[in-house]
């Protein structure tokens, strides 16, 4: 197993980051891949993404500079493994072709321009500060729309390709069955399939994934796959080590980003409401980027009410890095635990800083802040001054649907990660926490580490 387990089955710790103790499949995977040729040129990609969609037409959107950084730092990177190479590439094709499908869509709909958002609730927070556990609760309530994971990562299908072939029904099936993975059996829509077929792969390399992050097709996720399709956003840096593209992202403006992701819900509106959605239904979105682009959410989205969480960053540094590394055991031919913990320190510290700077854009009418001890102890009491704050009611239908989430949803439901920043990463708390100060002056959060 990757992780050793206690007596206590529920118990997952990490001991072997810096020196995987790898499964069977884990194995077979690294060492079937390990002569894969991979490309890193944007005709590569751009090629793959036609191929894919049938379409040609990728619009005015600028993203070819931002590609390119990405692409040289991917080709630059030898630690990169054969499985980590290819999973670049087939991310960077699929975000092309949701580039692709997306423009065919705005060209093929006139009442885009006419279309409004209704004041959407956004949640922003720190990664691994409630905010997942946050919006999946909000979104039970049926009267917001949201978004699956599915259909964040794929919202529309290209012409022509909205039938799953039989094959796809097959082998998705039988791994959901497999793994126990609770995907449902009964839908047919290809984009789903396909992500469960991708679920199903992260659990077989990552068999303990689920209990830092699940990622079913059914999980409310983020707006931020959106803005991966246009090529602006930090989420590349959650899925490789890419400095280039993170200095890159720093010194461009993402509003033209946040625009794009504006557009593509009101895409994914306009379809709902063809299928009898109430057009006014508003939105649950939630992002971990926001936090160090509040003046441009303000800017795009001026009428949401923003929801911001906070936790103690040393256990959200000690949990982010534990994850990322983790996942290092596959993507990469080896794991250093410490150059994960200081990219993700920094990281952090960056983001924070900026956070503490912009807080004041969004006023007290229109923003509330969430410690994550208050949320984790009282959830619903959270809930309840969440819609005070939206001025929206918490009805009894509401209520009982995010209680049936919880019961179906409950907290270690895949094992407990019993995290370890001394002994796992070789660095003290406190080591981390005096350069925190400025945050811990600003949020009262609660000390965990």
């Amino acid at each position: 197993m990757a992780g050793t387990k206690t007596k206590r089955p529920e118990d997952i710790i990490f001991d072997d980051l810096a020196a995987p103790r790898l499964t069977r499949l884990q194995k077979l995977a690294i060492n079937s891949s390990k002569n894969a040729k991979v490309t890193f040129t944007q005709g590569a990609v751009l090629t793959a993404a036609k191929e894919a969609t049938g379409l040609s037409d990728f619009g005015p959107r600028p993203f070819y500079e931002a590609l390119q950084v990405l692409l040289d730092d991917y080709a630059s990177d030898d630690g990169l493994s054969g499985v980590g190479r290819q999973q670049c590439f087939k991310d960077l094709v699929r975000c092309a072709s949701n580039h692709l499908i997306i423009h065919d869509r705005i060209k093929k709909t006139p009442e885009l321009k006419t279309t409004k958002l209704t004041k959407p609730l956004s949640v922003s927070g720190l990664p691994r500060s409630g905010t997942t556990h946050l919006v999946n609760l909000l979104a039970a309530d049926s009267r917001f729309h949201s978004l699956p994971l599915w259909v964040a990562q794929e919202p529309f299908h290209a012409p022509g390709m909205e039938t799953a072939s039989a094959g796809l029904k097959f082998s998705t099936r039988a791994l959901t069955r497999f793994l126990k993975s609770g995907d449902s059996l009964k839908e047919n829509d290809p984009r789903y399939l396909r992500c469960s077929a991708r679920w199903s792969g992260m659990q077989i390399m990552g068999p303990d994934l689920a209990a830092m992050h699940p990622m079913n097709p059914d999980h409310i996720h983020e707006e931020l796959e959106l803005m991966t399709f246009d090529f602006g956003c930090n989420q590349f840096e959650w899925t490789s080590m890419v400095p280039g593209y993170r200095d890159y992202y720093f010194g461009k403006d993402q509003t033209p980003h946040y625009e794009y992701l504006k557009t593509v819900l009101k895409l994914l509106q306009i379809e709902r409401t063809a299928k009898g959605d109430n057009p006014n239904k508003s939105w649950v979105l939630k992002c971990v980027q926001n936090p160090e682009q509040l003046p441009v959410l303000k800017k795009v989205f001026p009428d949401a009410t923003a929801i911001i969480t906070h936790r103690d960053p040393v256990a959200v540094i000690q949990s982010t890095a534990t994850m990322i590394a983790y996942g290092h055991r596959i993507l990469r031919n080896s794991v250093d635990p410490k150059w994960v913990l200081d990219y993700w320190t920094d990281r952090i510290e960056a983001l924070l800083k900026v956070c503490v700077r912009d807080r004041k854009v969004w006023g007290p009418k229109q923003s509330m802040d969430v410690m994550f001890h208050e949320f984790m102890a009282g959830d619903m009491d959270t809930v309840q001054k969440i819609y005070d704050l939206h001025q929206l009611e918490l009805t009894a239908k509401a209520r009982q649907e995010m209680d049936d989430f919880i019961k179906a949803h409950p907290r270690g439901k895949y094992g407990r990660v019993r995290y370890n920043l001394k002994e796992h990463f070789g660095v003290a708390p406190e080591e981390i926490r005096e350069r925190f100060k400025f945050y811990y002056d600003a949020f009262p959060v609660k000390i965990e580490v």
